[in-house]
């Protein structure tokens, strides 16, 4: 596989540890997640040749001959397209994801009081399934019944890479009550964190900020030496992780089409 920048490679990555089936065919990358075939990213074509970015066309195409059921299109590009019209006219909305990155381990802060903290083991999974569900059926942002089948193999890919010590998941639990949790990947000598979230009637206490500290300790245990996240550029949470010493890397752009309603 080519190098490619940090937010991608490490996708990539924890892609392949979780099984997917990725194809490198030269100008762009096919990956599929049998395991999980309501995985959008996981089942999604990655535009390597930044000289072909422009071409709308040619990649819905190419998408859809790969992925003939699917009813979603998800495209990777390295670079934002000179005319996002193009995309448009398929009906696909671009969007650029911030990646930060940080060599210097992130700094760790204290946990807050009135909240217990571990990494997820035995029936947590389950509730990490339960906190997924809820924040859909709250945002509405995906078809119910998709997503709590995607969900359910989500937490058990999830489990297995912390199983297997490639990765760790950790919450914050409020009486016994996952409100909190993150998970971290191992990609080589990079550390990716996964699944950042914390209940709405929760959040501005500083969970995710420790949160990020205890995975950033356990992956620096593990051997890793860069750390790397990736948030939606609008998103407030990357004053939080600015705090914590990110800096803005290469950020990742996406070509998404909704399945239709």
């Amino acid at each position: 596989m080519r190098d490619l920048p940090p937010g991608w490679a490490t996708d990539l990555a924890i892609l392949e540890h979780a099984g997917s089936l990725i194809e490198d065919r030269g100008d762009h990358v096919l990956v599929r997640s049998p395991h999980n075939p309501d995985f959008h990213w996981g089942n999604c074509l990655f535009v390597t040749d930044q000289a072909a970015v422009n071409d709308a066309a040619r990649w819905v195409t190419t998408f859809e001959s790969a992925f003939p059921e699917a009813d979603w299109v998800a495209l990777g590009l390295t670079r934002m397209p000179d005319d996002g019209d193009a995309w448009a006219a398929h009906g696909l909305e671009l969007e650029l994801d911030e990646v930060l990155t940080t060599s210097t381990l992130p700094r760790q802060t204290a946990p807050p009081e009135g909240y217990t903290v571990r990494r997820l083991d035995g029936q947590d999974w389950e509730s990490s399934v339960g906190r997924m569900v809820a924040e859909n059926l709250r945002t509405g942002e995906h078809e119910a019944r998709a997503h709590k089948r995607f969900a359910r193999a989500q937490a058990a890919t999830q489990r297995a890479l912390s199983d297997r010590d490639v990765g760790a998941w950790f919450g914050a639990f409020a009486d016994d009550a996952l409100v909190a949790e993150l998970g971290i990947v191992r990609c080589g000598a990079m550390a990716r964190y996964q699944s950042v979230g914390t209940d709405e009637e929760h959040r501005g206490r500083g969970l995710a900020s420790h949160l990020l500290g205890v995975a950033a300790q356990w992956a620096a245990g593990q051997g890793c030496d860069r750390w790397v996240i990736v948030t939606e550029a609008t998103n407030p949470a990357g004053r939080v992780y600015r705090r914590a010493g990110f800096e803005p890397d290469s950020g990742n752009v996406t070509a998404y089409r909704t399945p239709r309603a």
